[in-house]
């Protein structure tokens, strides 16, 4: 027996296992794609797996994720990275008078290539090679890709990365060197998105589910274990940039696991951080709060062309809002928007403290948390958690910028 089954969260039938998912086109008979992993697991595990003072990767979880064959796992050390203090920025929130503490996730600092992303390429190769998947595609804006790309090679995986025509040429450079096969659009992420569809269907190659793919969720909610690990406790507030929104869902689904056992847990508020030149999930929540949040709220967003130049938070119609929008709104969280044009700014002070270049989409989360204090949503006694998505690795338009920035 499987210590886990697929179940739609649509029509909530069971699908079973994540081969039989891959074998019905990851799609349940109802039509929909958005299942969820419940496990038959023992919960009292994850208490003691809690305990644990030093973890290597995210498969220290492994009891709850959707794997069965340890012998498959294609690790880079990635996930279970150390939550730091930022003593800079709790001195920042002084001078507003709000005294609280200030912890960061540097996914920088992760195996692979270096993002949150990467957990997700590495449970997506572990699985597909237990379950005989070959081929694979998905649509990116960039550091999805770099991560897919990486893990994949690694297990023998042919990947077809669909990318827009902005994607950084760092990320393209870096996509060519794994060996996998890129077709850049002509035009933007939707374009993408819509090649990427094309291609599965004429060529019968299995596609990512986006950002209800449970194999992304999956991983990503390890770091609620990690903060509970790390911690001893969950934040009061956590913060990310956010263009498509997996993370958040994944946070969610995070604390419906801990709350198995540690019924007590609050979610965090989650505040969610979007530049003004791509800002279709800020504006929605604008109107949702100005409204008093009528009944399907959470359907009424705007579809933008995005202006930015951070092109990896380039979303211009936000698919997933109506699954984030309740998770924000359930956490009694925010959507933040912060000014693009002072992201190197925040990106030459954060380096100045740090002596490190983090990546544009790294900083607008580090932004949103300098106008979350301004704008109240940050309180005293609290505890504040950032997740810093990326490096700078990828981005050398962005690192030249904090390089020449005059203050």
């Amino acid at each position: 027996m499987s210590k886990y089954q697929l179940v739609c969260k649509k029509c909530g039938k069971v699908i079973g296992t994540a081969k039989d998912w891959f074998e019905n086109d990851q799609l349940c008979t109802c039509g929909s794609n958005y299942a969820t992993v419940e496990y038959f697991s023992d919960y009292a595990k994850l208490n003691e797996l809690l305990k644990a003072e030093k973890v290597s990767n995210f498969y220290h979880y492994k009891d709850f994720l959707p794997i069965e064959n340890d012998s498959q796992i294609f690790s880079l050390n990635e996930g279970a990275v150390d939550i730091q203090e930022w003593s800079f920025l709790e001195k920042e929130a002084k001078e507003h008078n709000i005294d609280c503490r200030v912890l960061v996730v540097r996914n920088d600092q992760n195996g692979g290539t270096g993002t949150f992303k990467d957990i997700a390429a590495s449970l997506a190769a572990t699985m597909f090679k237990e379950n005989g998947v070959t081929d694979y595609c998905l649509a990116s804006t960039g550091n999805t890709a770099t991560a897919y790309s990486t893990y994949l090679a690694k297990a023998g995986i042919k990947f077809h990365l669909f990318a827009p025509c902005d994607m950084y040429p760092d990320s393209i450079n870096a996509i060519k060197a794994t060996g996998q096969e890129i077709i850049i659009s002509k035009g933007n992420y939707g374009a993408a998105k819509k090649e990427a569809a094309e291609f599965h269907k004429a060529n019968n190659v299995m596609i990512s589910a986006g950002n209800i793919d449970p194999i992304r969720v999956e991983a990503k909610k390890t770091l609620v274990f990690e903060c509970i690990r790390q911690l001893g406790q969950m934040p009061t507030v956590y913060m990310q940039a956010v263009a498509g929104g997996t993370s958040p869902i994944a946070f969610n689904k995070g604390m419906d696991e801990l709350h198995k056992i540690m019924p007590e847990c609050k979610m965090p508020r989650m505040l969610l951080v979007q530049q003004d030149t791509c800002d279709p999930m800020v504006q929605a929540w604008e109107w949702a709060v100005e409204n008093r949040f009528p009944e399907g709220y959470q359907e009424h967003y705007p579809s933008i062309t995005p202006t930015t130049k951070i092109s990896i938070l380039s979303a211009g119609t936000p698919g997933m809002y109506p699954i984030v929008a309740p998770i924000v709104k359930k956490s009694n969280g925010s959507f933040v928007r912060i000014k693009e044009e002072q992201v190197v700014r925040y990106g030459y002070e954060t380096k100045k403290e740090t002596g490190i270049c983090f990546g544009p989409a790294s900083v607008v989360c580090i932004a949103g948390f300098h106008q979350a204090v301004k704008d109240g949503l940050i309180k005293n006694g609290d505890t504040v958690l950032l997740n810093i998505g990326e490096g700078s690795g990828r981005a050398a338009w962005f690192r030249d910028a904090v390089e020449n920035y005059n203050e």
